[in-house]
């Protein structure tokens, strides 16, 4: 039986989205718990309403998930859930992010520097033409491409990483027995050649649903680190998924463009209600992000300055926690240390202003 045959059951009960299926699996233990639960058990757990709990007893969706399981077998396409550590680690800190992932290809999602870039689907020469800059400015920075396999900005956005031979993930509005746009059919095959992959919640027996579409941009912002905004009317999708961005506690860029130009409007937009960084090349991006200079090891740079400062006891106990990680939250120190909240933000703070410590997007932080 596949690890994921009962999270894959799940997904299939009608009406139980992200938010309610992590809600079942967290009272129950495990997804395979959720389905040996009585009808009565399931109607205490908050949410849980008569259909959809007769719908878990009666486990018809068993006979869906083994279909689903010969699909992705035969296609060979992995299917992991949140608990898996595939799952992108980003995502997990967010709420309603989806607890299952098909994945075509072999890409690691929890790489150290990932973006994604998104904008209108009827995208202007300049708007393609800075796409193609910046990613080929960035080549050979490590930086894994995330974006959403349409038409315009994503389209260009693609190519230019396989142009570029940068890893680069297309999330799906749909399940992976299909492709759209037909046009960037070629763009995808490449990718999955050069150890790029295509991404998708949904699985292989849903309907295609215009809907999905915009639903799957909480996957693109949820997995970066940053949010690039190249070209968007006001009301566009990429807007939405810049908004997402905001929620999540990730960096935005936008690129500006002339007032009067339809679909530089939405990035003039976030700029304005500062929602927004400006980015008019990689070295705004690189810069912002500390990702520009990575010449020295952090290590010898922080042994530097614990010879020139003087730390006490708490101060150097999160100091050899952080040297052993990129990036950690606030959160797993207070779990390491079991320090209080306020003693881990205030000892944090006082590192920062000895610029031991310096915070990362996502409310994480490493040594300077």
């Amino acid at each position: 039986m596949h690890k994921n045959f009962h999270t894959i059951a799940l997904s299939f009960i009608p009406n139980v989205g992200a938010v309610s299926a992590r809600n079942l699996i967290s009272y129950c233990g495990s997804a395979e718990a959720v389905f040996s639960q009585k009808k009565s058990q399931l109607l205490k757990i908050p949410g849980i309403g008569k259909m959809t709990a007769e719908n878990i007893v009666n486990q018809k969706v068993f006979e869906k998930a083994a279909k689903e399981i010969e699909f992705i077998e035969k296609y060979k396409i992995e299917a992991f859930s949140f608990l898996d550590k595939q799952y992108p680690k980003r995502l997990e800190h967010c709420l309603d992010a989806p607890i299952l992932l098909y994945q075509k290809g072999k890409t690691d999602l929890n790489q150290k520097k990932i973006i994604s870039i998104v904008g209108t689907r009827k995208a202007t020469h300049y708007g393609k033409k800075f796409v193609a800059d910046l990613l080929e400015e960035i080549a050979g920075k490590n930086i894994l491409v995330v974006s959403g396999m349409a038409l315009g900005i994503d389209g260009q956005a693609h190519k230019s990483c396989v142009e570029n031979n940068i890893e680069t993930i297309g999330v799906m509005g749909h399940g992976l027995n299909h492709f759209y746009p037909e046009k960037n059919k070629k763009t995808a095959k490449e990718m999955l050649m050069q150890n790029s992959s295509l991404l998708s919640e949904y699985n292989s027996q849903e309907s295609f649903v215009p809907a999905n579409f915009p639903k799957r941009n909480r996957i693109i912002a949820g997995m970066a680190d940053a949010t690039i905004v190249v070209e968007s009317e006001v009301t566009g999708g990429s807007i939405i998924t810049a908004n997402i961005a905001n929620t999540y506690n990730r960096d935005v860029f936008a690129v500006p463009g002339r007032n009067k130009d339809k679909y530089s409007s939405g990035c003039n937009f976030l700029l304005k209600t500062y929602k927004a960084n400006l980015l008019e090349n990689a070295n705004d991006l690189l810069k912002h992000m500390i990702w520009d200079d990575e010449s020295t090891p952090k290590k010898s740079k922080i042994k530097q300055m614990e010879l020139m400062l003087d730390l006490n006891s708490t101060e150097q106990k999160l100091v050899d926690i952080l040297k052993t990680s990129d990036g950690i939250s606030s959160d797993d120190l207070m779990l390491k240390t079991k320090l209080t909240g306020s003693k881990i933000a205030t000892t944090l703070l006082e590192l920062e202003l000895k610029g031991i410590v310096i915070g990362l997007p996502g409310n994480l932080y490493t040594l300077n």
